[in-house]
């Protein structure tokens, strides 16, 4: 208990220490976004397009508000994409949902990361003059 005590007040005064701890918080703080696009997540199933919509209005003008389905069901996949018309409007946004409730969940807002490119798809397996797929499997499990 002294131990932690001891740390707390070198953190406390020392003037080494209150420098860096300031400028670590600054740093978060002044996270600014580079594009107008957020990601939403921690999304109700019930959540639609047009209650993301009109959740994220007031903070500016809306260029896009699409939440992802999922293609066999159809259903939410709990996120979304929202894109303003300008870097401003989206920090504003970001600001004021972050953390906040809709449709009875907590969101998360959080800047959108660019798309990763896709591997080239995989070969098809090829198969014989018999219609049976060839596989190259080696080895022998039983």
């Amino acid at each position: 208990m002294a131990f932690i005590s001891g740390i707390r007040r070198f953190l406390r005064d020392s003037s080494v220490a209150s420098p860096i701890l300031r400028s670590q918080f600054t740093i978060r703080l002044s996270s600014t976004l580079t594009s107008p696009k957020l990601f939403v997540s921690g999304l109700s199933r019930q959540t639609t397009d047009a209650k993301l919509e009109e959740a994220f209005t007031p903070f500016g003008q809306l260029l896009e508000a699409k939440v992802i389905t999922d293609r066999a069901t159809g259903r939410s996949k709990g996120f979304a994409f929202v894109t303003y018309s300008t870097i401003e409007e989206a920090e504003k946004a970001k600001e004021g949902m972050n953390a906040k409730f809709l449709d009875g969940w907590v969101i998360f807002v959080d800047p959108a990361k660019p798309r990763e490119p896709r591997p080239p798809p995989q070969s098809q397996p090829q198969s014989s003059e018999t219609g049976f797929t060839v596989n190259k499997t080696i080895g022998w499990c039983g």
